[in-house]
């Protein structure tokens, strides 16, 4: 055994980091007793080598809380462990704002609407009014065949009061409700809506939804998800920036706790073993991997009237390029004469615009799994925003090499208009 911040433990190098962190928490460092082992507080194993500095902001570091780890090739390493705490509590208590709902009162006094539109389904939420999820088939003479479900209606005043009596007792009591979102507990505040479309399987009972409001310091009041919990009965994620002074329901920038692993005299700065699963594991990548909304190991290139594709840079291997889809105008129409090029939304005043268009992108590269091309479906859509050339890209794989790749910016809010009925638009040059 080797005296040093509380113990020694062996480490399998490239073993799962949960076994790793098991092995660092049972320990204790610097005379210190370590925090238990807990989902909630996620941990990352970084190897920043000799030369490294503590970061004197976020989470604490102390030089003597610390453990040494030794690897079945016993290489050793002196791994630096954070004081978990929470730094929001006083700011907290001391808060005197306004309350949740007070926060999110303009965005359900200006009747925005938001939007998701998945491979068969797109949702609707007009905040303060209604949930709507439906579907647009284009039917014989170029009669648009909507398919309609609403989720839940502000109507239901007591199904919402309850709701809200219920959060607003929750927050008196710093009881906020948290939902796991992409591993995180994260708080959000409920909105009930009810007295939605009769549901068949519930004796006709009305669709309702929960509507969580979570805070996103850069959101648009995005729809994050939409989920059928239980038979008819749904919840609706939604990202806003409004519940971001609350410190309650504040967005937590970096929920994970680094532990940093320097290597002792003799040691490589990584374990050779974990170096070697990294490289196994770079080699072995599925080459066709889709990560979500379009961000990751594939990005997406889109030019419109010609093509999109697929490609993954790598600084030794180079460039990865798929081709996804390419332009034809004529294959375009015939496929508008079965599907929905051109989707219109109707106004406060009943009068209608353009809301969408789909273009169809075929003949892309043979894919491996269908042995026939690829094609996407491109959907641009207006989306408005304080900055007049944002944009939101997202792809989806709703089949194996059939996508919907989504484009929303304001600057096709112009442009939208001007599409006749196969959705083709005309464009100045």
């Amino acid at each position: 055994m080797e005296e040093g911040g509380g113990g020694v433990r062996n480490l399998v190098p490239g073993g799962p980091v949960l076994l790793v962190l098991c092995g660092l928490l049972e320990a204790s460092g610097g005379g210190r007793a370590l925090p238990p082992l807990s989902d909630d507080i996620p941990f990352r194993v970084n190897w920043p080598g000799t030369e490294f500095s503590l970061p004197t902001t976020g989470v604490l570091y102390k030089e003597d809380n610390y453990v040494i780890m030794t690897t079945a090739d016993k290489e050793k390493y002196k791994c630096i462990l954070p004081l978990v705490t929470s730094g929001d509590e006083e700011e907290e208590k001391d808060y005197k704002g306004p309350n949740p709902r007070e926060l999110l009162e303009p965005l359900f006094k200006q009747s925005s609407c938001s939007y998701r539109i998945e491979s068969y389904w797109t949702y609707e939420v007009c905040h303060g009014k209604h949930i709507r999820q439906y579907h647009e088939e284009k039917e014989t003479g170029q009669k648009i065949n909507i398919h309609e479900y609403y989720l839940g209606n502000m109507l239901a005043k007591n199904l919402l009061f309850e709701k809200e009596q219920e959060a607003e007792e929750k927050e008196k009591s710093n009881e906020i409700p948290t939902k796991n979102i992409e591993g995180q507990m994260t708080p959000y505040y409920p909105v009930g809506m009810g007295n939605g479309t009769p549901c068949s399987l519930k004796q006709n009972r009305p669709r309702s939804s929960t509507v969580m409001y979570i805070c996103h310091p850069e959101s648009k009041h995005e729809i994050l998800s939409v989920a059928e919990v239980t038979t008819c009965e749904y919840e609706v994620v939604i990202l806003t920036p409004l519940l971001c002074s609350h410190p309650k329901y504040r967005f937590r920038a970096s929920p994970v706790n680094d532990i940093f692993c320097q290597s002792l005299p003799g040691s490589p700065f990584k374990p050779l073993t974990l170096r070697q699963l990294e490289q196994q594991e770079e080699i072995l990548r599925v080459p066709f991997r889709r990560s979500k909304e379009g961000v990751g190991w594939w990005k997406y290139e889109f030019c419109y009237g010609k093509h999109v594709h697929q490609y993954h840079e790598d600084k030794d291997a180079g460039k990865t390029s798929v081709v996804v889809g390419t332009w034809n105008q004529d294959e375009h129409i015939e496929w508008a004469k079965k599907n929905t090029a051109r989707a219109y939304h109707l106004q406060d005043d009943g009068t209608q615009t353009v809301r969408m268009v789909s273009h169809f992108y075929g003949n892309g590269d043979i894919c491996d799994i269908t042995d026939k091309p690829r094609q996407v479906t491109v959907k641009l859509k207006c989306k408005e925003s304080d900055s007049p050339h944002a944009v939101t890209v997202y792809m989806l794989e709703p089949h194996s090499c059939q996508y919907i790749l989504g484009v929303e910016s304001p600057v096709i809010c112009k442009i939208l208009d001007t599409a006749d009925e196969n959705g083709l638009l005309s464009l100045p040059n």
